[in-house]
């Protein structure tokens, strides 16, 4: 193996591995923050400390072409969008459950790619593995919701799936119109911004009296704000740069296993029709993304037209 397969692999397992964690911290840090304020502390401090960062390393930022507007679409969609919808859906749905309404991210992010990143057409095992996985969405919510909190439960695991396709298009437009963007200029801009919006968005929405800094949310906060955010999004981003979209999508394989079995030990419910559904959501993903991560890129060779010859101008 390589070193640089290694190296992506690495940072992959270490994605994996931060991002299983932090759906329960996410729960945890609510006790103390509401969600819009806590979307917004995280990402404007992750922003700041990246922003410094690639300072530091001399990163030129917002000189390319799309580059500013990437800026505005990351920030809206992935963080603003993405994590707002995250954030109040968890004062309800259980981290594990909201984990794995996420894990179809893949999936969006695969029947998008299929229209917009010519590299990426869906396959056979794209639409078997998207079929799947969006049938574990159904059979999750056919689930008795009363036994897992009830009616509200059930409208902001609905709501949820906002999340997903939010981030599954600012991943898309990324690959598609990024290259040559910093991971840094990806992650840091996009992060500020979040974090003013959704600042904005706090202070007309939620009673920030309801802060609560104690020791807990305060070890919450610094964990999603640095390794969740400042680390996870800048090696995401960088992976992004050097892997299919599909591939780097199938973290959200992963995760969601982590997510639940942290979820399952910290007591949350869990229901037959939870269980099935998410063996079908993550079996969908991994149909969809194992065929084609495990399957070397063969470039196709040139279209010659008619009257050519191999060594011609047509």
């Amino acid at each position: 193996m390589s070193s640089a397969r290694a190296l992506r692999l690495a940072v992959f397992a270490a994605l994996c591995l931060i991002w299983g964690t932090t759906w329960s911290v996410i729960r945890v840090g609510l006790e103390g923050i509401p969600p819009f304020a806590g979307v917004a502390i995280r990402f404007f401090i992750a922003g700041v400390l990246l922003a410094f960062l690639a300072r530091l390393l001399g990163v030129r930022m917002g000189r390319l072409p799309n580059e500013r507007t990437l800026w505005i679409v990351n920030g809206v969609l992935s963080f603003c969008v993405s994590y707002g919808v995250v954030y109040w859906g968890e004062q309800w749905v259980p981290s594990g459950l909201a984990a794995v309404l996420f894990a179809t991210y893949p999936l969006f992010v695969s029947i998008l790619g299929h229209f917009l990143l010519p590299d990426e057409r869906l396959g056979w095992a794209d639409g078997v593995g998207a079929l799947v996985g969006f049938t574990g969405v159904a059979v999750l919510y056919s689930a008795d919701f009363d036994q897992l909190g009830g009616t509200r439960v059930r409208e902001a695991s609905f709501v949820m799936l906002l999340a997903p396709l939010a981030s599954a298009i600012a991943s898309v437009a990324i690959k598609r119109w990024g290259k040559g963007i910093h991971a840094l200029s990806l992650t840091a801009p996009p992060m500020i911004l979040a974090g003013v919006i959704m600042g904005v968005v706090s202070a007309s929405s939620e009673d920030l009296a309801l802060i609560r800094l104690d020791r807990t949310s305060v070890l919450a906060l610094l964990y999603l704000t640095i390794a969740g955010s400042a680390v996870t999004f800048t090696l995401y981003y960088w992976l992004l740069s050097r892997m299919q979209a599909r591939r780097v999508a199938l973290v959200a394989f992963i995760v969601p296993v982590i997510a639940v079995l942290i979820g399952t030990l910290l007591g949350e419910p869990f229901t037959i029709e939870v269980v099935v559904g998410s063996l079908l959501v993550v079996s969908g993903v991994a149909v969809a993304g194992f065929r084609s991560a495990l399957t070397p890129k063969v470039p196709r060779p040139p279209q010659r037209s008619s009257g050519s010859t191999p060594g011609s101008r047509s």
